[in-house]
Formats: C-alpha cells, sequence, structure tokens
C-alpha cells in the first residue's frame, strides 16, 4: 500500500507475492471470501502492472475523482454484489464441503470486505482517488475482524494499512489538485 500511495510501479509485483502468501493464510483460518479474494489480485495485479508499465499515450493516467454518477453505482453494486457474496460464502461449506469442509467464519462481514476490496483494487488501477475511501473503510472492519479471529499480527498490519490509506488519500488529492 505504501508503494501503490507513491504511485510506483514496483506496487504491482511485490504485491503478488503478498497475495499467494494472504491466499495460503487465509485458507487455514476459513475466511473463504478473503482467500478467493486473492485470486483477483493476482489478476488485478499482473493487469496493473501491465496498465501502469505501458500506458495508452493518448490517455495518461491522471489521478481524479469519477464522475458523480459512476460513484453512486460503484458503490450500490459493490453493496448489492457484497450481500450476495455473503449469501454463497454463508452456504459454501454444504455446496462445496471438499474444498470448504467447514463453516465460514463470518460470512457476511468477509464478503463485505472483500467485494469492497476488488471495487477499491479497480478503482486504484484506473487511479481513482475514492479507491481509499474504500480501502479506509476495508481496514477500519478488517482490523476487528482479524482481531476477533485470533490473528492479531495481521490485524495490526491493518492499523498500519489504515494510516497509509489515509495518508494515500492526502497524498492523491494534493496530486490531483496540482494536476489541474
Amino acid at each position: 500500500m505504501w508503494l501503490i500511495a507513491q504511485r510506483k510501479i514496483l506496487t504491482w509485483p511485490v504485491g503478488i507475492v503478498s497475495v499467494l502468501l494472504y491466499m495460503a493464510l487465509f485458507y487455514q483460518i476459513r475466511l473463504y471470501s478473503d482467500m478467493l479474494e486473492q485470486v483477483y489480485y493476482l489478476i488485478v495485479s499482473v493487469y496493473g502492472w501491465w496498465r501502469w508499465s505501458t500506458p495508452d499515450p493518448e490517455q495518461v493516467l491522471k489521478v481524479r475523482y469519477s464522475q458523480p454518477r459512476k460513484i453512486v453505482l460503484i458503490a450500490a453494486i459493490t453493496i448489492a454484489v457484497s450481500f450476495a457474496t455473503g449469501a454463497l460464502m454463508s452456504q459454501i461449506h454444504l455446496l462445496l464441503p471438499v474444498i470448504f469442509p467447514e463453516k465460514a467464519s463470518f460470512p457476511c462481514l468477509d464478503a463485505l470486505t472483500t467485494i469492497m476490496s476488488f471495487t477499491a483494487m479497480w478503482l486504484m488501477v484506473q487511479k481513482r482517488i475514492e479507491s481509499w475511501y474504500y480501502w479506509i473503510i476495508v481496514d477500519v472492519i478488517s482490523i476487528g475482524l482479524y482481531y476477533v479471529k485470533e490473528v492479531k499480527f495481521i490485524a495490526f498490519l491493518y492499523v498500519i494499512l489504515l494510516s497509509i490509506a489515509i495518508n494515500g488519500s492526502i497524498s492523491w488529492l494534493n496530486i490531483a489538485k496540482m494536476q489541474d
């Protein structure tokens, strides 16, 4: 997150390594939505690495907000998909017992942070300022979730990520002002 707050392309390869490590951890602690989220991060990290390293010369990616109508639409889709994913994850142990032998922990909350993270990551690839607001919400929820799951090191990591997300939002707001 620190790398992306600084708009560094190294964000993407470092992120790929991180994704693989988190995938294993989340499977072990039965946060299945978080585990599946890492597959998405892997794909988007490869795309982000490509997008930031080979920008379209006719459309330079500038740090900016999306149009208000688009922000509302994206938020509505995020909430709807979060509810659907939470419902699915609450039953995943019944649907796929070989892969997910135990009931998911906090399936709705886990799904919310997962889907919000999907949205935040996609917006981040596009260099949209509102991505940081999603990250801030995800980090706040995740601190409590990981603390309750007794993965206190990860909860502490999310405290650090929260401060980076706040800093990143301020940094990107300042960059957007300078670009105008």
